[in-house]
């Protein structure tokens, strides 16, 4: 058991029968009344960001969680197929256990498998991928990098925003997290 005085970002806790991890936390302590902490918890079955208020010294249950790199082999319908790369056992998760990063699996890409008692919990997919554009309009002289932006579909299958100078062949890095273009890849 932990209290709120143990609290640190990246903490995982077990609140109403679910896994959180602190993303953010603020001890307060009012003129009046009793201290208390303000928090943002990610929930890491859902992928969900909620704001929660504990009361200073509030016992709760640390979650213990375990992240092991994995392989990303294949899929199948929504079922994906990853393979530990010291084990070579092979395991398959969900496509709701991935969420919308799912989008960016490439074969042979090394992702994080969070495991929580022995239960695979979620997936995490590196912050930042390079991918090859397939599918775009082609630019037009005279645009710009500081002009608009253009969808362009990636080797994957997903579909950014990129700006009007890329074209199809081009290799791009992409933040996972915010689904945003950030560079041409070298």
């Amino acid at each position: 058991m932990i209290d709120t005085s143990d609290f640190r970002n990246g903490l995982s806790i077990i609140q109403d029968n679910d896994i959180f991890t602190i993303v953010e936390f603020q001890h307060v302590k009012p003129g009046k009344g009793g201290a208390f902490v303000r928090t943002r918890i990610r929930n890491l079955r859902t992928g969900a960001t909620i704001e929660k208020t504990f009361r200073a010294g509030e016992k709760m249950e640390q979650a213990h969680i375990e992240r092991k790199p994995m392989q990303y082999l294949y899929n199948q319908e929504d079922e994906y197929f990853l393979m530990d790369g010291q084990t070579y056992e092979q395991v398959s998760v969900t496509r709701a256990a991935i969420g919308d990063p799912v989008k960016y699996l490439k074969d042979g890409m090394e992702v994080q498998v969070v495991d929580h008692a022995g239960v695979i919990i979620g997936v995490e997919v590196p912050f930042f991928v390079e991918l090859e554009v397939t599918e775009t309009d082609p630019g037009v002289r005279g645009d710009t990098a500081s002009g608009g932006s253009k969808p362009a579909t990636v080797e994957t299958g997903a579909v950014i925003n990129v700006p009007f100078f890329i074209n199809v062949g081009d290799r791009i890095k992409i933040d996972t997290r915010t689904d945003n273009y950030l560079e041409r890849a070298k």
